[in-house]
């Protein structure tokens, strides 16, 4: 009798056999978004926290994110930075290898529009 350790095709096929373990695409997307406001110096006030979808196909996954920032800021570092932490956090805890992660600025959120007076003009 052969020890399973033995024989690595045997190993390869006992991995088969106990099944595989597969993650929704919205747990996946919870995840991005998780990512990218860790990436983010901080949701601006009034503004809504990211949100992201994605497309996974076998062993890969094209995740969009989609986010409010605050104005002015370096806009060009911030998506950057989003788009290294979400790719890196989803192939760390999902396993996915990440094609692509486009980075969509829904609003820019100035402190400067925040403050109306009572006309609605710049105060």
């Amino acid at each position: 009798m052969t020890d399973l350790a033995d024989d690595p095709a045997r190993v390869r096929d006992g991995v088969r056999d106990r099944g595989a373990t597969t993650i929704a695409d919205r747990v996946v997307a919870k995840i991005a978004a998780q990512a990218a406001r860790e990436a983010l110096d901080s949701v601006p006030r009034g503004g809504s926290k990211p949100h992201a979808s994605v497309a996974v196909h076998r062993d890969t996954a094209r995740v969009s994110v989609s986010l409010d920032l605050d104005y002015p800021s370096d806009i060009g570092r911030q998506c950057g930075a989003v788009r290294n932490r979400v790719r890196t956090r989803v192939e760390e805890l999902v396993g996915l290898e990440v094609h692509e992660v486009a980075v969509h600025v829904e609003h820019l959120h100035s402190a400067h529009t925040r403050h109306t007076s009572s006309r609605g003009r710049l105060a």
